[in-house]
């Protein structure tokens, strides 16, 4: 068997299915000669298509309406589900359904009628623990419910006589989680009087046997004071959005008991009734770690003790911040003000008390999950990430590690980098996912893609789009849509919506639904082939980041230290390179050999430190072995200067200080110090590659922040991707690929959208100009295929051009069955237009324009639009644009005299929404709170050019 058709057929084994059954008909599994990885990417079987979480609203399920749905989304394009049981939606009319229990014999029967219908159309089914997140239940008892210990503070100034309630206390303490559980439980821990400047221990008083009858009277001193409250809150987050049967307290994640006994109930419940669920689902799903804060368990403090080697119990107090929602720390000034000696002994305890909390969620929860779903057969599938665990580590053991992508403010039209949400999909955990598992070796990189709170009915094909594309440069290979509601037909307007991004046959743009579905296939079907090449490497500051602020809140952390984190390995990217992100461990563990430190299959030349002051010294030898072997080492902005953690943290700094100097005073040609740019980091990078010869694996001539690439490799083919993330402006660029890549090869366009391949030529220095359109994307192919069609971009109008000033007869066909119409001289926005600002639906343009020649006649540019957009020249179909530029070949269609001519603009559905304003849904998700939307532009803009 050929190598290359092994990793085709070996990607595509499902646990549960047969090769056979997930190919198309085309790939030929009898003869391997003819599956390629071309036949693979025109041709996407199943398990590559996209698939969808599922949300089964409130439980409100039937038969009839399950099988109805699985049918819409496999003629959508839809490979698989994610089954995940919801609350149902607040404000909406549930018609009167009655609710299943999670796990009850009805519940179970549906759940096994959908598995057996979904691989009836070779779809894929994969099921999530519990419902909502994190996973709970109402039958969680006592130590098995999570558990958080937290601070409150009051700043007093003396002499006072002082007496407080235990209660304004607990309220004090008491966090604004985003769901907190209606029973749970205070204890208070500790009362401690602080002055105002703490420098040691000595300082504190110690009033916890001052507490009678349920208050606190004590005398405070002349002078200023701070009582710190160290209150313990047992059972005290319920689950988010958990169905019935589901809900209540969230399940304590540092209970390894616990944790199997609840993963045990809900695999044996099922199993009993249906067998083994390795016959009917893919894998296992464990949303996101999403605590809001949990930190405690029976034997914390026994567990740090053994640990970090000395106790814990007389610092928490000082070493823990104020949280927020989603248990975010976001208050840092409520306690006293500690001098420096004592502040720098606080960050190095906080820093082991994060480091023993990730221990035992990997220990206690992670394997726990992961030895679950081997011992049932199937795969694991996780979002190894909230607050307090690995960054990186915590993807290296699932099957399915999974990122999250959102649809966010600024999409499309910046890049900011001052705040690294604006402007991106992908959130900051996706590189960590990614870089995880190429690590380990892992193709299989799963993305909760197009999460939306804010767009929600305002999300276009074209935003969509770029949101994917961003996905897969940040090393996503398939997309798990977030989502798709159970809602009848007969829901009331607009249907049973728990979130968006809204995909329902009730949006207008759904008819086009399936080009997208059948793009992200194609890109899909070929990355999971390969590997994503990277040769540079990026130690964050993980350690410094957990000894100052505490663990964060991944993917959406209050604080990104250094703030500028994320701009590192964009513009490692941007400038033709590509990175990974490792850790110390992955540092420690790697091997070093001819210049580059080598784990596993993965090598990299040169490592980047982003601002980071604190290592272990095993850390710092090793990066000097690098140096020695004629690696390079980059620090930017900082030395390491220290090791984190307390015990015996002088001799460790000290170890830590002497490997870093050997390595600036024997080595200084190997490792630098480098400053962070004041702004525009992409010409920063530009400038370091030079600098210290780190030669890109394609030179890009002149690079943008909107424009970016990644390198895959599958045996003896390269493939080169890049994307342009506005969707406003096109960007013409120049790209030299390096040897290696070319060397006896044909380069080749793949175009996903068609699935049709297009052979370039190269100019004769090397070079490839591409013609990069708003939201555009080329694959960049190169092969040992010689033989094709010639590439031929997209012509463009010149002067010859000619623009349509013609009255333009325009009909809106709304969703409600309304009819509007307009004649316009001037193409203009109709949001501006009384009567249709709230429109919905397929906007029809019409006129008619007149060819003296059709030999002169081959393009037309439709200009600026707003939505799908659809051409008819002459009554024939020239075909749908649904992002970027708008322009149709039609020199075919095209007759002497006059021609007619008729567009379709296809609108998102929230300027019709916020008009509904007794409709508690859609008021709900377009003109609330944060979810207020503007009114959005609908229409085609123009200007309209034949040439």
């Amino acid at each position: 068997m050929k190598r290359r058709t092994f990793l085709v057929q070996s990607s595509l084994i499902t646990t549960g299915y047969t090769v056979r059954k997930l190919l198309p008909s085309s790939v030929n599994i009898n003869n391997p000669a003819e599956t390629d990885l071309y036949s693979i990417f025109k041709n996407p079987p199943a398990i590559c298509r996209p698939f969808v979480r599922w949300w089964w609203n409130g439980d409100k399920i039937e038969r009839e309406e399950l099988a109805r749905e699985l049918r819409l989304l496999k003629e959508a394009g839809i490979g698989g589900v994610e089954i995940n049981p919801v609350k149902f939606p607040a404000k909406t009319d549930d018609l009167g359904k009655p609710s299943l229990q999670w796990l009850s014999h009805e519940w179970i029967d549906l759940l096994k009628f959908t598995f057996a219908e979904a691989k009836s159309l070779g779809m894929t089914c994969d099921l999530i623990v519990g419902s909502g997140w994190p996973f709970g239940a109402e039958w969680l008892e006592g130590e098995e419910r999570s558990q958080v210990v937290v601070i409150g503070t009051k700043k007093l100034e003396g002499p006072l006589d002082y007496e407080v309630s235990l209660s304004e206390l607990f309220k004090e303490a008491d966090p604004p989680i985003s769901s907190p559980f209606a029973g749970r439980k205070m204890e208070m821990q500790s009362i401690q009087l602080a002055p105002s400047v703490i420098n040691n221990l000595d300082n504190v008083k110690d009033l916890s046997d001052q507490i009678s009858n349920g208050f606190v009277r004590c005398k405070i001193p002349e002078g200023k004071y701070v009582l710190y409250a160290l209150v313990k809150i047992h059972g005290f987050m319920e689950v988010i959005q958990g169905a019935p049967g589901a809900t209540g307290p969230v399940l304590n994640h540092y209970n390894e008991a616990a944790v199997k006994k609840y993963l045990a109930r809900m695999s044996d419940t099922i199993q009993e009734k249906i067998g083994p669920l390795s016959s009917y689902i893919r894998s296992l799903f464990s949303d996101s770690l999403e605590l809001e804060g949990a930190n405690w368990c029976m034997d914390m403090s026994t567990e740090f003790q053994n640990r970090r080697g000395y106790e814990l119990a007389p610092w928490l107090p000082f070493l823990l911040y104020k949280t927020g929602a989603m248990g975010n720390t976001w208050v840092y000034d409520h306690g006293a003000e500690m001098g420096t000696g004592f502040k720098e002994m606080i960050q190095r305890i906080r820093y082991d008390f994060e480091l023993t909390k990730t221990e035992l969620i990997r220990e206690r929860f992670v394997r726990s999950f992961i030895d679950w779903c081997k011992a049932n057969n199937v795969q694991s599938r996780m979002q190894a990430y909230g607050r307090g665990y690995f960054p990186l580590e915590g993807s290296f053991e699932a099957d399915i590690p999974e990122c999250e992508t959102w649809i966010r403010r600024g999409l499309g039209t910046e890049m900011s980098e001052t705040d690294y949400s604006v402007g991106r999909a992908y959130t900051m955990m996706n590189k960590y996912v990614s870089s995880a598992a190429h690590l380990k070796g892992k193709k299989h990189i799963s993305c909760e893609e197009l999460t939306n709170i804010h767009k929600v009915f305002n999300e276009t094909m074209e935003i969509m789009k770029i949101a994917g594309d961003q996905s897969i440069i940040s090393g996503v290979t398939h997309p798990i849509f977030h989502g798709f509601n159970y809602s009848p037909p007969n829901a009331s307007f607009p249907g049973w919506v728990i979130y968006g991004t809204f995909i329902n046959e009730r949006n207008p743009w759904w008819p086009y639904f399936r080009r997208f579905t059948d793009y992200k296939a194609r890109l899909s079907s070929v990355l999971q082939q390969g590997t994503m090449f990277a040769d540079i490497a990026v130690l964050p500051a993980i350690a410094d980041t957990w000894s100052i602020y505490g663990a964060q809140n991944d993917p959406f952390p209050a604080v990104m230290y250094p703030s500028w984190q994320t701009l590192i390995w964009e513009s490692i990217h941007q400038n033709g390179c590509a990175c990974d992100y490792i850790s110390e461990q992955v540092i420690q563990d790697a091997v070093i050999k001819d210049g580059y430190l080598h784990y596993g299959l993965r090598k990299y030349h040169t490592v980047f430190l982003t601002r980071v002051e604190s290592m272990e010294p095993a850390t710092a030898k090793k990066l000097f072995d690098l140096a020695v072997s004629g690696g390079k080492i980059i620090f930017i902005d900082a030395w390491p200067v220290k090791a984190p953690g307390w015990k015996d943290h002088e001799r460790r700094d000290k170890e830590v200080q002497e490997w870093i100097n050997k390595m600036k005073n024997i080595f200084p040609s190997n490792c630098w110090l480098q400053e962070k740019p004041s702004e525009d980091f992409t010409k920063w990078f530009k400038n370091t590659q030079e600098q210290f010869i780190i030669d890109p694996y394609v030179t890009i001539h002149t690079p943008n922040k909107f424009i970016t690439q990644a390198r895959y490799q599958v045996k003896d083919t390269e493939m080169l991707l890049f994307i342009n993330s506005n969707m406003d402006e096109s960007h013409e660029i120049t790209i030299t690929p390096s040897q290696e890549i070319v060397s006896g090869k044909q380069g080749w366009i793949w175009d996903a959208e068609s699935g049709e391949r297009y052979r370039l030529t190269m100019g004769a220095a090397g070079t490839i100009t591409l013609d990069m359109g708003p939201a555009d994307l080329k694959l960049i192919v190169f092969d040992k295929e010689k033989k094709g069609i010639p590439y031929k971009p997209v012509s463009k109008a010149g002067s010859d051009r000619v623009v349509l000033t013609n009255q333009w007869s325009v009909t809106g066909q709304h969703i409600d069955g309304t009819v509007l119409q307009k004649k316009m001289n001037v193409l203009e926005d109709l949001k501006e237009i009384p009567g249709w600002t709230n429109f919905c639906g397929t906007i029809i343009y019409k006129t008619i324009f007149e060819v003296n020649s059709k030999n002169k006649i081959e393009w037309i540019d439709l200009g600026k639009t707003s939505g799908v957009s659809e051409l008819f020249i002459n009554g024939n179909n020239a075909g749908t644009r649904w992002y970027g530029r708008r322009i149709y070949p039609i020199g075919k269609f095209i007759k002497k005299g006059n021609n007619n001519i008729e567009i379709k603009v296809v609108t998102t559905m929230g300027n019709y929404l916020k008009s509904l304003t007794d409709n508690k849904v859609a008021q709900y998700w377009t003109n609330e709170g944060r979810t207020i939307q503007p009114i959005q532009p609908m229409s085609l803009l123009g200007p309209v050019v034949i040439y």
